[in-house]
């Protein structure tokens, strides 16, 4: 990472820029908001989500001020416009619990307290249609999404529609829920959360004329060592297998009389064969398009934060 693109702070350091956000999480709430095998600390929302809530919080109440000047300039107010907050990174280092997290914390602020949370995985294409194409092993890969419902998705909330709908994806059935829809209402911000959502975007093999990322007003990464991540998506396909596996309705439900052994011998062949490719080849690229890199330690724990220089 060039050392002219981002300032690098130590966790300690960027606690001190919280400033005196208020920490208005209880225990109890942040354990509703946990994943699985993710042990995300009140200190650690002190420590790192309270200064970066903070700096949100700043670039929002910017935007606004920037709107303005457009309203001024048209001679009439266009309406308050939706603030898109991008988060990403690999399978398995807690983006689902940080997104959540992130919403709670955001929507106690009282300059945007709605604020609405979508993960990319209703975007996927349905198992019948990749299937047909031949990617269920490239399912999470960016061909594997409707990147053309993504972007109109996008385009719709950033022009302030009374309601846009974003398809529902189940990870019990791990498809498309026919019929059953997300709608989001002019939040004032957006957590928009996936694996791929800082990909610059291909089409036709050529660079797209429009790009999720186009939509975004911040974007945030969640980096690991790739050894962490690898260790954390066993443990956590381990807990699956004992538990989700179980269920006749899972997809997954054929894994459900695995040894032990067996089961970290699937886990092990699915990270390498498809997630750590799909990390290596796509995702871990789109790490410095990022606002904000945040650094997790082994213990899953956050102790480093790059800010991009702006």
């Amino acid at each position: 990472m060039r050392s002219d693109t981002y300032r690098e702070f130590a966790r300690d350091e960027w606690a001190s820029l919280r400033a005196h956000t208020p920490l208005t999480l209880s225990l109890d709430e942040l354990i509703a908001l946990r994943g699985i095998n993710d042990s995300v600390s009140l200190e650690e929302i002190a420590d790192v989500y309270l200064p970066l809530t903070r700096l949100l919080n700043l670039h929002v109440r910017a935007a606004r001020n920037l709107n303005s000047v457009a309203d001024t300039f048209l001679g009439k107010p266009v309406g308050a416009r939706t603030y898109v907050v991008a988060i990403a990174g690999s399978v398995a280092v807690g983006k689902s619990t940080f997104a959540r997290v992130l919403r709670a914390l955001m929507a106690q602020w009282p300059d945007h307290p709605r604020v609405d949370l979508v993960t990319t995985d209703g975007f996927l294409h349905p198992n019948r249609q990749l299937e047909e194409e031949k990617l269920m092993r490239r399912k999470g890969f960016p061909e594997s999404y409707n990147t053309r419902e993504m972007v109109q998705f996008l385009a719709d909330v950033k022009a302030g529609h009374a309601e846009v709908r974003a398809p529902v994806y189940s990870f019990q059935t791990y498809d498309i829920v026919p019929d059953e829809w997300q709608t989001v209402r002019r939040p004032d911000v957006l957590i928009f959360e996936g694996l791929n959502v800082l990909q610059p975007g291909l089409a036709g093999g050529r660079p797209a004329s429009v790009i999720l990322s186009d939509f975004f007003d911040f974007s945030i990464y969640l980096d690991a060592e790739i050894a962490d991540l690898q260790s954390w998506y066993l443990a956590r396909f381990q807990f699956l297998q004992r538990t989700a596996f179980q269920k006749p309705a899972s997809y997954f439900h054929h894994y459900k009389d695995l040894s032990p052994e067996e089961t970290r011998d699937v886990g092990r062949r699915l990270w390498a064969e498809i997630n750590e490719v799909n990390l290596r080849e796509n995702i871990l690229p789109t790490r410095e398009r990022a606002d904000v890199i945040l650094r997790k330690r082994a213990d899953h724990s956050i102790g480093q934060v790059s800010l991009r220089q702006l």
